[in-house]
């Protein structure tokens, strides 16, 4: 009798396994496509204005996939669990397994393991290829179609940009607080002669100036100088390493480099933990799906599964954001802001299914 439930499990699991990793494929293919027809048809104009070849622009949307990838998994792993579940159901299947003393715990077993591979193909992607794509993607855009050469990032993160008449070099860019540290500005004249050397150990950019403080101009010292300087805040923004584009090991060897130097690093630490708690949405997603299933028992529950669990996915992304902006702020600590969204949802998640035993 033992073996016979086993075998019944057996094929069991191998079957719900093989209809949600299905489903998932169909999700992930469908919402990608439209992803990437929205971004398309938005971004074509500037790649033709720009004299961009198609193969070129073509290479830039291929770059983006794997972000993609990386940001639809959750929705996909949580609709295609609610959809076998719910056609399941639909046919009366649940009933009957549950009629044969198959608990909701041992139906969980497949999608929670299916969780957990899709939350270390997550982590793996983005320790390895997201980073790299989405980098090569930035370098197109910013490189080919909105012609930003001037400016240029060296291996150690520093900023250097070419402006008019004028180089200048940042050591580190706060962009939350719109702040610079460890300026140096050179100034020339039209035959490229040097005419004025600035210094400072800090700017902040408010009203359309830059602010700088601590400054030596020309060897000449000033607490404080009002400049209008070659490039913006936004322009620091698209220039500088985004932590997306960073491993783990990368970022974290980032944060402590910036901490030795003196600087804040509240925003790097918050990226860094989120980094690491990020993949486990997959898991997440995979018991929250079972525990909507399981709940809803009705025949024509199906519909309201699918749109339970898209407000579900959409609730976790709002939440996760506001969660990580508190950090970004310094109102909670960088590990809880990362990590608090994934609790309180994988506690959601155990409630529906205990519930629904």
């Amino acid at each position: 009798m033992v073996c016979y439930f086993w075998l019944i499990m057996t094929i069991l699991h191998r079957y719900l396994t093989k209809q949600i990793l299905k489903y998932f494929a169909v999700v992930l293919i469908m919402v990608i496509a439209i992803y990437l027809s929205v971004d398309f048809f938005e971004k074509i104009d500037n790649f033709s204005e720009k004299g961009v070849s198609k193969t070129r622009a073509l290479f830039f949307f291929f770059l983006n996939i794997p972000f993609i990838v990386g940001q639809i998994t959750p929705a996909a792993i949580i609709l295609a669990v609610i959809i076998v579940f719910g056609l399941m159901n639909k046919n009366n299947e649940l009933i009957a397994l549950k009629s044969c003393g198959i608990s909701s715990m041992n139906l969980l077993k497949s999608p929670f393991f299916i969780g957990i591979a899709l939350t270390l193909i997550l982590f793996f992607l983005n320790e390895t290829i997201i980073p790299i794509s989405t980098s090569k993607a930035d370098a197109i855009w910013l490189g080919e179609v909105e012609k930003r050469e001037s400016y240029f990032k060296s291996k150690e993160k520093n900023i250097w940009i070419k402006g008019n008449r004028s180089i200048s070099h940042i050591t580190y860019f706060n962009p939350d607080k719109k702040t610079i540290f460890g300026i140096t500005i050179n100034f020339f004249d039209d035959n490229f002669r040097l005419i004025r050397r600035m210094d400072a150990s800090r700017g902040e950019y408010k009203e359309g100036y830059w602010f700088l403080y601590d400054v030596l101009d020309n060897k000449t010292p000033h607490d404080s100088i009002k400049e209008k300087l070659d490039f913006l805040p936004e322009d620091l923004h698209q220039v500088v390493k985004k932590s997306q584009e960073m491993t783990i090991m990368e970022l974290s060897m980032y944060i402590k480099k910036i901490e030795k130097e003196g600087y804040d690093a509240v925003i790097y630490k918050v990226d860094f933990y989120a980094k690491t708690a990020f993949p486990f949405i997959c898991l997440i997603m995979s018991v929250i799906g079972s525990g909507i299933s399981f709940k809803l028992k009705t025949k024509d529950a199906l519909p309201i599964s699918v749109a339970y669990g898209i407000a579900i996915t959409f609730s976790y992304w709002i939440f996760y954001s506001f969660c990580l902006s508190l950090g970004y702020g310094e109102m909670l600590p960088p590990y809880i802001a990362a990590w608090i969204t994934n609790i309180i949802f994988i506690c959601f998640g155990a409630i529906f299914i205990l519930n629904s035993e």
